[in-house]
């Protein structure tokens, strides 16, 4: 059984005090903490100081080794608790370094007397604690860039919307930049409302599209082919006089697509072709009249 550190001895014999002082600097009057918070607060630091001990014990040079693993698991959890309570990385890592000055303290009533004892003692406690930091700043980062992800998949979702025209015409009005990942999320919106609806025309409508270049016209030309496939017919509006120039320019192809200019024209082609007409009712009572 390896010999415990002055880090672990230090924490062992005065454990209540460093934690009443831990709690005591992290629910200053700046932090404006509420009661659940400062419940979860001690809950978490309770457990990390325990943990924190019995690893210290066992070797503090490498934070990445097995016996630091329960000390790095209460650390995500709290990084992940923090994240998605809108924490800043700088709040969640004071978590740790605000744990420095109980431990200096501690350290300093078991080593005041002997310099240098208590200069490497203090040095052992700052890389430890400055390592843990960094992890907790990575384990929070993570977990934001894991929010971000989702909540951008929520977005393409939410700004891709599938609208029901009339019984037999879907329309799918885009807004934004079209890029392959937002592609998939429209072909894949779009096949599953045909195949719901049992539409025979769909109208993608590319009015707030605000550049169509090659790429965005080779989507749109994957996702008309796809929407064929399925059994429908695609229309593409809001085809711009810039929007037209510039794919000429390109020399895409868009010969065997129905364009228009306005998503008006193109569910006007849709009921055409369905056999339907829209008309003024004055127009209709006066031709029954007769």
């Amino acid at each position: 059984m390896p010999e415990k550190t002055d880090i672990s001895q230090a924490i062992s014999r005065h454990a209540d005090d460093i934690l009443k002082r831990w709690l005591e600097l992290q629910s200053a009057p700046d932090k404006m903490m509420g009661a659940a918070e400062r419940q979860e607060t001690s809950r978490f630091s309770s457990d990390f100081l325990k943990t924190f001990t019995v690893a210290c014990g066992r070797g503090a040079h490498d934070i990445s080794a097995p016996h630091w693993a329960p000390v790095r698991e209460i650390l995500e959890n709290l990084s992940a608790s923090r994240a998605n309570a809108g924490y800043s990385p700088s709040d969640t890592a004071a978590f740790v370094f605000s744990l420095k000055k109980p431990v200096f303290e501690a350290l300093l009533k078991e080593h005041g007397s002997t310099p240098g004892s208590l200069t490497d003692a203090l040095w052992e406690a700052t890389t430890v604690l400055d390592s843990l930091g960094l992890l907790v700043t990575e384990f929070h980062q993570r977990t934001r860039e894991g929010v971000i992800s989702r909540q951008q998949e929520e977005l393409l979702e939410l700004s891709t919307p599938v609208v029901r025209l009339w019984e037999n015409v879907l329309a799918l009005p885009l807004i934004g930049t079209l890029d392959s990942a937002r592609t998939q999320v429209v072909m894949q919106n779009l096949l599953d409302a045909i195949v719901e609806t049992r539409s025979d025309y769909a109208i993608i409508d590319i009015t707030g599209v605000p550049v169509v270049d090659t790429l965005v016209a080779q989507h749109l030309l994957k996702t008309v082919a796809a929407a064929r496939l399925m059994g429908a017919d695609c229309l593409i509006s809001g085809v711009r006089p810039q929007i037209a120039q510039t794919i000429i320019h390109l020399g895409v192809d868009l010969s065997n697509v129905t364009t228009k200019a306005t998503l008006a024209d193109a569910f006007a082609v849709a009921l055409r072709r369905s056999g339907l007409k829209v008309s003024r009712l004055e127009q209709r009572q006066a031709a029954d009249s007769r």
